[in-house]
């Protein structure tokens, strides 16, 4: 056995010294977690037994199994872990065994993430991610309740998701002024300007000179300077934050359209027009084909910024319901895990509509070089 096989056996002797002096029991009081007393020793058990069988197992051939077993101890002593944290035991004072552990967990999370990140296919794409995201949710837990930190400062996952399905009705009421009756609104009216004005452009490059800069000086406009006025123009409703988010996307799917109606090689343009194409069809058949790539880096980006100016418009005047009503007002009371509920609802609406786009990016601009690169 070579020593690069050698060295992460040597794991096993602490991570089996450390799990197992983790003392059992759970506090009445406690979160009210199914393991009990000897269910902390089974786990810590069938945690060394997966990291044993991982480690051991040949690279060939048994990459996948072996990767899924190291996946799986950590994963059950990270659970152990958190267990013992909920019970008591802290970094601050006596924390030599949980450090010892978090160690070794963070050493058996790197070599499973990077053997998943070598393994071909799609599974392994989305599978990566979400086991990284898990991760950073996990250390949060981890360090918030080790080290006791105060909930108004940071609280941890599990108080915000509590929070979340306490709240999930006066949530959703908030999205869907937000999101559905501001974003989106805002979102299409915004990209779709941007994209009919690049085309104006395209066709008449008088306008390229006179519309950017001013197009420029638009999006370099602060969105704290933006909203008042929108609210005083259009009222304390929905209008007043898709004015926002239209001024917010209208330059950016402006820019990129226009720079991607100019991506043709002189050599198609040729080809079109020895085919005697007229305008229309140039641009049906070649320009906007070559600028789609382009737009959607623009409507991935847009779909980020249109929620983000539909929060902070809400700062400015709303009624008495959206996210950026939510945030405002409970931080002022000092709800934090309110307020951090509400930021988990913007962060996961604004990356689902992102992958949303991406799904649809990757399906209509196959042709194009990096996504044949990403597929394959």
């Amino acid at each position: 056995m070579t020593a690069a096989r050698l060295y992460p056996l040597l794991l096993v002797v602490p991570l089996a010294a450390i799990v197992m002096m983790l003392p059992a029991g759970v506090m009445d009081d406690g979160p009210g977690y199914l393991i009990e007393d000897g269910g902390h020793a089974l786990v810590a058990g069938l945690a060394l037994v997966l990291l044993v069988a991982g480690l051991a197992m040949p690279d060939k051939g048994g990459r996948i199994v072996s990767t899924a077993a190291l996946g799986a101890a950590g994963f059950l002593a990270g659970l152990l872990l958190l267990l013992r944290l909920h019970e008591g035991l802290g970094f601050r004072w006596n924390g030599a065994a949980a450090w010892t552990v978090l160690l070794l967990i963070c050493g058996l999370l790197w070599v499973t993430m990077e053997r998943l990140s070598a393994l071909p296919g799609r599974i392994t794409m989305i599978l990566v991610p979400a086991v990284f995201g898990g991760m950073l949710v996990y250390f949060w837990e981890i360090f918030t309740v080790g080290f006791a930190v105060p909930q108004i400062l940071l609280p941890a996952p599990s108080v915000i998701y509590a929070t979340f399905m306490a709240d999930l009705a006066t949530l959703w009421v908030d999205f869907e002024q937000t999101y559905i009756r501001s974003a989106v609104p805002g979102f299409l009216m915004g990209c779709g300007a941007g994209f009919l004005t690049a085309v104006a452009i395209d066709r008449s490059p008088f306008l390229q000179r006179g519309l950017l800069p001013l197009g420029s000086l638009v999006s370099a406009m602060p969105i704290v300077g933006i909203a008042p006025i929108m609210v005083m123009w259009f009222g304390f409703d929905w209008h007043s934050k898709a004015a926002v988010v239209v001024v917010m996307t209208f330059f950016p799917m402006l820019v990129n359209t226009t720079a991607g109606l100019q991506a043709a090689s002189a050599m198609e343009h040729d080809l079109m027009r020895s085919y005697a194409a007229s305008y229309g069809q140039t641009l049906v058949k070649l320009r906007l084909p070559t600028a789609l790539p382009h737009m959607f880096n623009a409507l991935k980006l847009n779909s980020t910024l249109a929620l983000i100016g539909a929060i902070v418009a809400e700062f400015f005047g709303t009624p008495i319901y959206g996210m950026g009503f939510r945030i405002s007002t409970e931080v002022q009371r000092l709800n934090v895990d309110k307020v951090w509920a509400t930021i988990a609802v913007a962060a996961l609406a604004g990356s689902i509509s992102y992958g949303l786009l991406a799904l649809l990016e990757r399906k209509t601009t196959f042709w194009h070089p990096s996504q044949r690169k990403a597929n394959t």
